[in-house]
């Protein structure tokens, strides 16, 4: 993780931990929510601040409603 942190590319740390195909480091790229937040940041329109999506309460109370019906089922 420290190396995929420090900017390292994931194909030459796969190389050294001797991982056969890059696949096998995919799962420490999705681990880590600092990695996908620069890489988010990076992604901002100019004159923008970054920040985090809210969703409005009317798709919570979807989601919620969902979750209720699934727990019911189960």
């Amino acid at each position: 993780m420290n190396l995929l942190r420090s900017g390292a590319d994931p194909a030459v740390i796969a190389l050294w931990l001797g991982h056969a195909n890059l696949r096998s480091v995919e799962r420490y790229i999705h681990a880590d929510m600092g990695i996908k937040e620069r890489a988010l940041a990076r992604t901002t329109p100019i004159g923008s601040s970054p920040r985090r999506y809210r969703p409005p309460d009317r798709l919570i109370a979807f989601l919620e409603a969902l979750s209720g019906d699934y727990a019911e089922e189960s």
